[in-house]
């Protein structure tokens, strides 16, 4: 399998290291939803728009990927992520993003324990992860690429990967079709947001799942998706996997600096793949 690289991060494959083992996967059924948002929905944006989408069965983790698991990932390639080869992390001070030279996931100017998701985590980061851990089970790696980071998506390996934005939304809904898996609101009793929540990360679990037992598929962390942005195709779909090129790729859920309107099912938020990541994006894996 060729490596996917960037800058001098390539050594990551060459300590096989502790085994891993992705506990907590929740086997969700396919079926049917109407992917996106109704004209009417407070906060919508205009690349929400509806169709029906239709989605396989697979498995997503409980949680999004903690800082303990990430570690485990790191220890054993000795991994080096984005942030801390191409000039740190990005927090927000005074409303605005800033870039801080020593911010990476095990800096993220936040409090964390090792049951927090995990943060400062770039697309790549994320999908290097992926790979590893299927390395570890055994099992086909999803992703290959080439020094020009050229990923692609192998679709019949058995290893994990991050959820399309099609997998991400229906799991998120759990069948329903309000602005929140809550219903029409949602509050800081059922979530991580702003203003008036954690003012950071908080462990997973900390607050109740959906009808499908997911923690934290709103707020806490935004969670990547495989996707690049762009806009949805029209009429009925099956699979879909987003864009076939792209500049930017999804990220889902909202986070804890989100307004609640940030955390709807159907919001969209987008980030430069190789972007240093900050402390307000993170990641859960799949399988299929």
């Amino acid at each position: 399998m060729k490596k996917i690289s960037i800058l001098i991060i390539m050594a990551c494959f060459l300590v096989a290291g502790l085994a891993a083992q992705q506990s907590n996967m929740m086997r969700i059924n396919g079926g049917t939803f109407t992917m996106g948002s109704p004209a009417n929905e407070a906060g919508r944006d205009s690349g929400e728009i509806q169709r029906q989408v239709t989605v396989s069965s697979f498995s997503i983790g409980k949680y999004p990927v903690t800082v303990d698991e990430y570690r485990r990932f790191v220890n054993a390639t000795n991994y080096r992520t984005v942030a801390e080869l191409i000039g740190g992390g990005i927090i927000i001070e005074n409303g605005r993003p800033v870039q801080k030279a020593d911010a990476n996931w095990k800096n993220p100017y936040i409090s964390q324990t090792d049951h927090h998701p995990v943060v400062m985590i770039s697309w790549l980061d994320a999908v290097l992860y992926c790979n590893w851990l299927s390395e570890q089970e055994g099992l086909i790696p999803a992703y290959t690429g080439d020094n020009n980071l050229n990923v692609t998506w192998n679709r019949n390996a058995n290893g994990y990967r991050l959820p399309t934005e099609a997998e991400w939304e229906y799991a998120c809904r759990a069948g329903t079709t309000t602005a929140y898996n809550t219903g029409a609101t949602i509050t800081t009793n059922q979530a991580n947001f702003s203003p008036f929540g954690a003012d950071k990360t908080t462990s997973i679990g900390d607050y109740p799942a959906n009808a499908w037992g997911l923690h934290d598929m709103h707020g806490n962390v935004y969670e990547w998706c495989w996707d690049w942005y762009g806009a949805y195709p029209s009429g009925a779909q099956t699979n879909p996997i987003g864009a076939v090129s792209g500049s930017l790729r999804v990220a889902r859920g909202g986070s804890w600096n989100e307004v609640s309107q940030g955390l709807r099912s159907a919001n969209r938020f987008h980030y430069h793949p190789l972007i240093a990541g900050s402390y307000f994006v993170g990641f859960r894996v799949v399988r299929p």
